[in-house]
């Protein structure tokens, strides 16, 4: 039988105009989860997508349990990175349970994929060691690049959803405000909240600057303090 969810392989594959994003975004805040958290040693992660999360968590944490509900991304998963430690389990978000407690959660870049993410992040809280810490990231509805396509008339809706968005499974955007709702819904404080990328131009007019590496750790660095502008939004939440 057919897992619906397996129509979206296609956005993972390394075959997008939107990877030049993906491996911005997805290699730079993983890292910044590990910094935080050091001395944890175990992590509970949602989502395999591209694999460069996973690949990079694993390596800062003893125990790396992630899930996903796709056979054909696990096994994309697998066949790119055959040698990481992470346990992958096949399983959806809102079915999951286990008596297991971890000292992270890391919910990266699926929130928009849900249905229902109030109840995902609500869902999670008793799967936190007492004092553990949850990181969800978000795309951004008003990243720089679409607040100048929208003033320019390029965009008449910043939430509208792009051909793009739809092949990932999108079913939303997030702006800061939206994103702090859902997690005060969810029963939740917001402990940190940053930004993850800077982009001020179209992914078609950065990838044709030829940007250096050192001017895409800038837009990394700078946009850690303008969360409302950035391409992605990372919040650090603890439960009530």
């Amino acid at each position: 039988m057919t897992n619906a969810l397996d129509n979206h392989l296609a956005a993972y594959t390394g075959d997008n105009l939107y990877d030049f994003d993906n491996q911005i975004l997805l290699n730079w805040y993983p890292p910044r989860i590990a910094a935080l958290c050091e001395g944890a040693s175990s992590l509970l992660e949602l989502g395999l997508g591209h694999g460069y999360t996973t690949s990079i968590l694993s390596k800062n944490f003893e125990r790396h349990l992630v899930l996903d509900g796709s056979p054909a991304v696990i096994a994309n998963f697998k066949a790119a990175y055959p040698d990481c430690p992470a346990e992958v389990r096949e399983t959806y978000f809102e079915v999951f349970d286990t008596g297991e407690r971890f000292d992270v959660i890391v919910m990266g870049f699926i929130l928009e994929h849900v249905d229902d993410p109030v109840q995902i992040m609500a869902a999670y809280k008793k799967l936190l060691k007492p004092g553990g810490r949850m990181f969800v990231a978000v795309p951004n509805a008003e990243v720089l690049n679409r607040r100048l396509g929208h003033l320019a008339g390029l965009l008449p809706d910043m939430q509208a959803l792009s051909a793009n968005d739809h092949l990932l499974g999108h079913q939303r955007y997030y702006t800061v405000d939206t994103l702090k709702a859902d997690i005060d819904r969810a029963g939740y404080d917001v402990a940190r909240l940053e930004g993850i990328y800077l982009k001020p131009l179209t992914t078609s007019q950065l990838v044709a600057l030829n940007l250096s590496g050192a001017i895409i750790r800038s837009l990394c660095e700078v946009g850690i303090n303008y969360p409302e502008l950035s391409c992605g939004i990372l919040a650090e939440i603890t439960p009530r």
